[in-house]
């Protein structure tokens, strides 16, 4: 397929409970897109922006308090990143014809802060919209995996403190939280098993992304809102 027959300016992030593959599978999609000649710009939330990765730091590295975080802290923490990295990479990419690929997104904050900290996801959907400014994806790649099957697959030097302060109740409710987000918005988000080996969950996402994006259509377009 040639460069002028795929779809540019395409917002897709790759997302899910711990465990599924996200960063692999993210990097895998990148580079299969990138083969059919479309640009692409591969970023990660939070992080991507040197303020961004300076977040990623404090919201992840496990420090060994005994104070347990705020979880709307943390929802703060997790938009402010996510702030910096619309405006300095995801939105000049879309407005220049770039696909973009991001490994989480706002569906992230909704399932870890909301439906696993209890916090009211109303309140969190209205953070994530100021934060976007109105960007949303285009196709959300779900990557389930059971709870106890994904943090199984974390190396020691990979725990991060939401995998090494929260119990097994706490994960089950975010997976729980990602699979009602993706019921209730099926036209965006495609949920696909990652229990597999990763060349089967590579398998699944390229005949996806081919059906969903490979096909000639114009991309859609991107929700900007003006307050």
């Amino acid at each position: 397929m040639s460069g002028g027959d795929v779809r540019r300016g395409a917002f897709i992030t790759v997302d899910g409970p711990d465990g599924g593959g996200k960063t692999t599978q993210a990097e895998w999609l990148a580079l299969h897109l990138q083969e059919r000649g479309m640009p692409v710009r591969l970023t990660r939330e939070p992080g991507g922006t040197w303020l961004g990765e300076r977040i990623r730091e404090l919201l992840l590295e496990r420090t060994g308090s005994t104070a347990p975080t705020d979880p709307l802290a943390d929802a703060m923490l997790f938009d402010a990143a996510r702030r910096q990295l619309v405006q300095e990479v995801i939105r000049p990419a879309l407005d220049d014809g770039e696909t973009v690929i991001c490994a989480r997104f706002t569906d992230s904050t909704l399932a870890y802060q909301g439906y696993g900290a209890g916090l009211d996801t109303d309140m969190l959907r209205r953070l994530n919209d100021l934060a976007t400014d109105g960007v949303r994806p285009d196709l959300t790649i779900l990557l389930d995996v059971p709870v106890e099957a994904g943090l199984a697959r974390k190396a020691p030097g990979d725990v991060t403190r939401f995998e090494a302060e929260f119990d097994l109740d706490f994960h089950r409710r975010v997976r729980q939280g990602f699979l009602a987000i993706a019921a209730a918005e099926p036209d965006r988000i495609s949920v696909v098993d990652a229990t597999g080996d990763v060349d089967a969950v590579r398998a699944a996402i390229v005949a996806l992304i081919d059906d969903r994006l490979l096909r000639g259509e114009p991309p859609a377009p991107h929700v900007r809102i003006k307050g």
